[in-house]
């Protein structure tokens, strides 16, 4: 992951900000996708892109278009909130057939 976003012109702080992004992604659709997650990597318009998906049963209906921040006393649940705030954009589709969000950062290289 960190290879291929660097080679596709993220650095420094962007980049690790987006491999920890994509991480949490990862990791969330591992822990309540159902095990299995499938990612995506693309460069696109002078951005890089990201999409993680799962097959696990979604997330409830009445999700915000924003992450809420959790409390600072939960032990959990941290890891959208991470991403949206970790990208530029972040865009979250869910349903009983599964989760996929897609993330993405603008390089500072030009395309």
């Amino acid at each position: 992951m960190t290879s291929c976003a660097g080679a596709a012109g993220l650095a420094g702080d962007r980049l690790d900000d987006f491999v920890v992004a994509v991480n949490e992604l990862l990791t969330n659709a591992v822990r309540h996708g159902g095990g299995i997650g499938r990612v995506t990597m693309w460069a696109q318009d002078g951005e890089v892109v990201c999409e993680v998906s799962d097959s696990g049963r979604g997330l409830p209906a009445a999700r915000p278009e924003t992450v809420p921040r959790p409390t600072a006393d939960t032990p959990g649940g941290w890891g959208l909130w991470l991403a949206e705030e970790l990208t530029d954009t972040f865009r979250l589709t869910t349903g009983d057939a599964g989760t996929t969000v897609r993330v993405s950062s603008r390089s500072l290289r030009k395309p």
